[in-house]
């Protein structure tokens, strides 16, 4: 697995306590810097694949990635031979 675009991340030069907030303001804080990161994509797609449960990843929360598996699984269940 590929994961050279961990070191490219917004994030590099931040607490990693930053984005493992407990609190809604905390989330906003770690979307802020999520927001112009040059590897959103290739996170928020490591979080998806890797279940990861807890903190911001690729400027979603932990709710909002149950949310974008569920919708996944959904549309994959809908689209015709299931897949």
């Amino acid at each position: 697995m590929d994961n050279d675009w961990m070191a490219r991340g917004n994030c590099q030069d931040q607490p990693p306590s930053l984005f493992f907030p407990s609190d809604g303001v905390g989330v906003e804080v770690a979307r802020q810097i999520c927001a112009t990161c040059p590897v959103k994509t290739p996170c928020l797609e490591y979080a998806l694949r890797n279940r990861i449960d807890h903190g911001v990843w690729g400027g979603t929360s932990e709710r909002e990635r149950r949310r974008i598996l569920r919708q996944r699984r959904l549309a994959r269940q809908s689209a015709p031979n299931g897949r």
